[in-house]
């Protein structure tokens, strides 16, 4: 364990990044959730917390309900986890966007009310004037919660050994954003995606129509997707940059123009009339029906818009 200063740390650290992977077991890994909520560092000092997003920006005033989380540490330390909303036992990450919005001094306090944050830990980088990012994962994890403890606002993530497959159809059958794995033996590096911290989300898929695309220099940007509501009328349910297909999707929209088949804050849009059908995978739905971390998987052969019609 190396000296450092607190002070000095709050302009060097950055949290450390997660690859994404598909689902495995390890007796050489820990599991667990993937919180669906904003990743942070939460610094506490003898007589104060600040709060720091990915950004480097002091979001602490956002989240008053968090300013006295200092008090649940021996020592002056430094936190990495993430805020979030406990809707019904489980994170909702369109509650704790809507906080993280809202810059009004009195919503703010009001909404801390209402809609509390609560701040997830599931990792420790410094303490009392050591630097922990050295250690293995397991020994951080003992330096955390030998250290901090837990309240309704504070809360020290727990984990699964092994058993990846299972906890992953577990938070799929909960409906949550997924898990990730950590190899016992790592370090902390901050700023970084090393291919010891991996993170498996829960996909849902659908098949949409595809109703046009923006052109690019190098033939097609982004994908354009449209669902049938129960009046058989296209809307939009998300853009996704792909150039999947592209050939096939670019050819299709010259052989079949179509009038705008919605409105669309954009006039740089290729048109086409509704028939073919793309796979595309995404985490949930937004609360107008969007496609959140929509990703477009490829064509399907076996349908076209008109079977999608209600």
């Amino acid at each position: 364990m190396q000296e450092a200063n607190i002070n000095d740390l709050m302009n060097e650290l950055s949290p450390m990044l997660f690859y994404e992977s598909n689902v495995f077991n390890s007796k050489d890994y820990l599991y667990e959730l993937k919180f669906d909520g904003i990743r942070c560092f939460a610094y506490l000092f003898i007589d104060k917390t600040v709060l720091v997003n990915k950004r480097k920006k002091d979001v602490s005033l956002t989240y008053p309900e968090l300013s006295d989380i200092h008090l649940n540490s021996k020592f002056e330390c430094i936190l990495d986890g993430e805020i979030v909303v406990m809707d019904k036992g489980k994170p909702n990450f369109y509650m704790v966007q809507k906080r993280s919005l809202l810059v009004n001094k009195l919503k703010i306090k009001l909404y801390s009310k209402k809609i509390p944050v609560t701040f997830i830990v599931y990792d420790i980088l410094y303490i009392d004037g050591k630097l922990l990012v050295d250690l293995d994962l397991m020994k951080r994890k003992e330096i955390l919660f030998e250290n901090v403890k837990e309240n309704s606002n504070l809360v020290i993530s727990r984990h699964i050994d092994e058993k990846g497959k299972d906890f992953f159809e577990l938070a799929k059958n909960e409906n949550l954003e997924g898990i990730v794995a950590k190899e016992k033996s790592s370090k902390y590096y901050p700023g970084k995606r090393i291919r010891v911290w991996l993170k498996m989300k829960v996909y849902q898929e659908e098949g949409l129509v595809i109703c046009a695309y923006t052109p690019s220099d190098y033939g097609m940007k982004d994908i354009i997707f449209g669902k049938y509501d129960s009046n058989n009328k296209l809307y939009r349910v998300a853009t996704v940059m792909s150039n999947k297909d592209k050939d096939i999707i670019i050819a299709y929209a010259k052989k079949h123009p179509s009038e705008p088949l919605f409105d669309l804050n954009s006039d740089n849009v290729i048109w086409m009339k509704p028939y073919l059908v793309g796979r595309v995978k995404y985490m949930m739905k937004t609360n107008s029906g969007g496609l959140r971390q929509a990703v477009f998987i490829g064509l399907r052969d076996d349908k076209v818009a008109s079977d999608l019609l209600n």
